[in-house]
């Protein structure tokens, strides 16, 4: 879809309201949701998209901040013709982008689903240490996005593309065979190390942002499932305990319910990537939002 002189791709499928639609996360494209979305397409559209100068997708305007990346997947919709209210789901750094657009657009909404996504006070593994997030935040301030492209926003000069490797590592051996191809393809473009650079720059001072004030009803009684995996994962090879941080994650995870009044959790067996390692219980969450829109009868006429 042409945004006025970038072009974002967007691959829809399926029939039904509320139309679902994926935020993924960094080093993914909108193929890895095949497992996810071949199972939606069954009772619901179901849209997936590369953020601009992912895969197919052209470099957009800079920064990369939460507001921009919402424009333009909003705008991209609207010029394709889907009609919200919709489903969001997102993934990892997908979530707080999502979280971000159910902030500022609750009626464009129906339902919110968190994959395993990260809270602002969580803290990740950076050169040894246990950091939060939030921490490298330099209170700058977020600029209004835009679609129009300025010769500013030209990106660093990207390397050549790389071959792609032979072969994807777990979990997206699950994947089948041709689109194991397409994303080893998507992995080896040039553009996306510089699109992903300014999103980790910019997500950090929305973090901060939401540190600074209460959280907890922020998306008012906007229908919210949190998937969250089992275990963390965290090794004692950090400056704070594995332990420690395992139950600061748990605690998150329960922080993220409360955004919302209607709010609920579900911890999943399984690793980070649940779209590849948990479909169906992926899947089942998109549902249980989509059948409960359907029943409240906030979906508007055609």
């Amino acid at each position: 879809m042409n945004l006025g002189g970038h072009r974002l791709h967007v691959h829809c499928t399926g029939k039904g309201r509320p139309t679902v639609v994926v935020e993924n996360g960094f080093d993914e494209f909108s193929v890895d949701w095949v497992l996810v979305q071949s199972q939606v397409e069954r009772f619901t559209r179901i849209c997936t998209y590369d953020r601009a100068g992912y895969a197919w997708s052209d470099p957009g305007p800079r920064p990369r901040t939460f507001d921009q990346i919402n424009l333009e997947r909003s705008d991209a919709l609207r010029r394709l013709g889907e009609k919200g209210p919709f489903v969001l789901v997102g993934h990892s750094f997908g979530g707080p982008v999502v979280r971000q657009f159910a902030t500022a657009h609750r009626s464009e909404l129906v339902g919110l689903v968190l994959v395993d996504t990260v809270h602002e006070d969580q803290r990740v593994p950076i050169q040894g240490k246990a950091v939060r997030l939030r921490a490298s935040a330099a209170g700058k301030l977020i600029p209004v996005p835009r679609e129009r492209l300025l010769i500013d926003d030209a990106p660093p000069s990207p390397r050549a593309p790389a071959a792609p490797a032979s072969s994807v590592e777990p979990p997206l051996d699950r994947l089948p065979p041709d689109i194991q191809r397409l994303h080893l393809w998507a992995a080896a473009q040039p553009g996306r190390d510089a699109a992903a650079d300014s999103e980790r720059e910019w997500s950090v001072e929305y973090f901060a942002l939401w540190a600074s004030k209460p959280q907890d009803g922020a998306l008012g009684n906007l229908p919210l499932i949190v998937l969250t995996r089992a275990a963390g994962g965290y090794g004692n090879d950090l400056d704070v305990p594995a332990a420690v941080l395992e139950d600061e994650r748990r605690a998150l995870q329960e922080k993220l319910v409360r955004l919302s009044g209607r709010g609920r959790q579900v911890v999943v067996g399984s690793g980070h990537d649940m779209h590849l390692e948990a479909p169906d219980t992926v899947a089942r969450a998109i549902r249980s939002l989509v059948n409960d829109a359907r029943r409240s009868h906030v979906l508007p006429e055609d």
